[in-house]
C-alpha cells in the first residue's frame, strides 16, 4: 500500500440570498370597446397560458319564478355549439387550439372561464365570442343539459355537505329570497327549462354593455387590442339600465335543525350566519381572526376537536361572499364546516362552543395572529403564480363591485391588522347565540345529545 498523499480542497464562499423584491397582487389595466364590454388586462411575464374570465350580470335572482336552474342551464349550453358550430364542432375547434371553456352560474351573475396558449389566443378569443355573441341554445343541447342537470340533484341530495348547504340557505333566507333555494334548480324547477326559456333568460340579460372580459397572461407582442376588436369587438347589444339589487335579509336566531339519516356513522356539521361583505371596514379583520379560528390544522378549532379529542379529521371556518354591494347591502356567509362520527356529536359541538366562548373571554394570541397573517399574506406570490389565479380575482372583484387594487390593498390591511382588531372581528363575526346549527345525521343517536347543550331550539327534518 502506498502513502497517498494529502488532497487540499478549496472551498468557495457559501452563495447567499438576495435582496427579496416587493411584492404586490397586480394591477390591471381598464378600457372598454366600442361595443360597451368592460376590459381588463394584465400582463404577466412567462405566463404562455392566457386566462380570460367573463363576467356577465345575469343573476339568480334574475331567474324567472318557477325557472330557477334556467341560468346555470344557459352557462352550461355556451359550450354547445353557435350559429357557426354545431356542438360537435366547436369542441373539436377548441380542442385544436389547446384550450378549455367553462362557464358557471351564481348569485352575481355568470362566468364565462377560457384558458389558451397565448399562440392560439387570436382563435379561442374568436370561439369565445361566437359563444356569447350567437350561442346555438337548440332544443335537443338544452333537452340533454336539462337531463344530465336532472340526474345531478339526487347525488346532491345524498351528499351530506351539499344537504347541509341546502338547509342552511333555506334556514336563513326568507322562501321569498333566490338564496333560499338551490343555485342550480331543483327537480321541479330545472325539468321546466326548455330552449326557449334560455334563450328569452338570455336576450334579456346578456350583452356586451353590462360584461366585463378579463385577459391575464404574457401579452408581450401580441396586439391584444386588435384581436379584442375581431373577436369580442364583434359582440352586439344594446344598454341596459343597471338591476336593482334588493338588500340581503336573513334569519339567525341561535337554533338547530337535524337533517335525518337513519343509519349514518357520521354526523355532517354546517354551523353558520350571515356576515358583513367585501365592502365593510371589518372585512380584513374578520379574515383574519376567521382564519385563526378554523383557517388551518394549527387553527382553534382543529387543534381542540382533531388534535386533542380526535372527534374529526379537521373543521374549518370561512367567510364565502354570496353577493357583494358598494351601498352596504351584500352579505357573506360565515361559517364552520367539518363532520365527526355519530356518538362523538353531541361532545363534538358541545366542544366548539366552549372554543367560540373561550375566544371571546380570553382573545386571540400574537402568536396565533402572526401565523395567520404569515400563511395568508407570506403565500400569496405563490397562490397568484397562474395567470388563470389572477384572472378569477380580478374577476372576483368585478363582481362584487371593487376596486381594482382591493387585493393589493388587502394584502396590506392584513398585515397592519392586529391582535386585538383580530378578536373582536371574529367574535363578532361567530357569536354563540347567533349561530343556526345545521346537523345531517342519525336523529336517533343525536338528538338528544344536541338538544341537552341549550344552544337553540332543536327540530328534526326528513333527509
Amino acid at each position: 500500500m502506498t502513502d497517498t498523499a494529502a488532497v487540499s480542497m478549496k472551498f468557495h464562499p457559501q452563495p447567499q440570498g438576495g435582496t427579496p423584491t416587493p411584492w404586490a397582487f397586480p394591477a390591471p389595466e381598464r378600457g372598454a370597446l366600442p361595443n360597451g364590454l368592460t376590459v381588463l388586462r394584465c400582463h404577466r411575464p412567462g405566463q404562455q397560458v392566457v386566462a380570460v374570465e367573463v363576467f356577465l350580470a345575469a343573476p339568480l335572482e334574475a331567474e324567472p319564478t318557477g325557472l330557477d336552474g334556467v341560468a346555470t342551464i344557459m352557462a352550461r349550453a355556451f359550450s354547445e355549439g353557435t350559429d357557426k358550430h354545431s356542438a360537435e364542432e366547436f369542441a373539436a375547434e377548441l380542442e385544436r387550439c389547446g384550450a378549455t371553456l367553462d362557464a358557471y352560474a351564481d348569485h352575481p351573475g355568470v362566468r364565462v372561464s377560457l384558458e389558451v396558449p397565448v399562440s392560439r389566443l387570436p382563435k379561442a378569443l374568436g370561439l369565445l365570442a361566437d359563444a356569447l355573441r350567437a350561442p346555438g341554445f337548440t332544443d335537443s343541447e338544452i333537452e340533454r343539459l336539462v337531463a344530465n342537470r336532472l340526474d345531478e340533484i339526487p347525488h346532491e341530495t345524498a351528499n351530506p355537505s351539499r344537504r347541509a348547504a341546502k338547509q342552511l340557505s333555506k334556514e336563513l333566507f326568507p322562501a321569498t329570497s333566490r338564496m333560499s333555494r338551490p343555485r342550480q334548480g331543483t327537480e321541479e324547477t330545472v325539468e321546466r327549462i326548455d330552449s326557449a326559456a334560455v334563450k328569452s333568460f338570455y336576450a334579456a340579460h346578456v350583452r356586451p354593455a353590462t360584461a366585463t372580459a378579463v385577459v391575464v397572461g404574457d401579452l408581450e407582442g401580441t396586439d391584444l387590442d386588435a384581436i379584442l376588436a375581431d373577436t369580442l369587438g364583434a359582440w352586439k347589444g344594446d344598454t341596459a339600465e343597471p338591476r336593482p339589487v334588493p338588500p340581503v335579509t336573513a334569519d339567525d336566531t341561535g337554533r338547530v335543525v337535524i337533517v335525518d339519516r337513519p343509519g349514518a356513522v357520521q354526523t355532517q356539521l354546517l354551523i353558520g350566519r350571515i356576515g358583513p361583505d367585501r365592502h365593510d371596514r371589518v372585512w380584513p379583520a374578520q379574515v383574519l381572526g376567521t382564519y385563526c379560528l378554523g383557517g388551518t390544522l394549527t387553527s382553534r378549532l382543529d387543534r381542540v376537536l382533531r388534535e386533542e379529542k380526535g372527534y374529526t379529521y379537521g373543521v374549518r371556518a370561512f367567510g364565502q361572499v354570496l353577493r357583494s354591494a358598494a351601498d352596504g347591502t351584500g352579505a357573506a356567509m360565515l361559517a364552520i364546516s367539518g363532520s365527526v362520527d355519530t356518538e362523538s356529536t353531541g361532545p363534538a359541538v358541545e366542544d366548539l362552543w366552549k372554543v367560540l366562548r373561550t375566544l371571546a373571554a380570553e382573545g386571540l394570541t400574537d402568536a396565533e395572529r402572526d401565523v395567520a397573517v404569515q400563511n395568508l399574506v407570506g403565500v400569496a406570490p405563490l397562490k397568484y403564480e397562474t395567470a388563470a389565479a389572477v384572472a378569477g380575482t380580478l374577476a372576483d372583484q368585478v363582481e362584487q363591485h371593487l376596486p381594482d387594487d382591493f387585493q393589493a390593498q388587502l394584502y396590506a390591511r392584513l398585515a397592519e391588522t392586529g391582535t386585538v382588531e383580530a378578536t373582536a372581528a371574529v367574535v363578532s363575526a361567530f357569536p354563540g347565540d347567533r349561530l343556526v346549527t345545521i346537523l345531517v345525521g342519525d336523529a336517533s343517536q343525536i338528538e338528544e345529545p344536541v338538544r341537552a347543550l341549550g344552544i337553540g331550539d332543536v327540530k328534526v327534518v326528513a333527509g
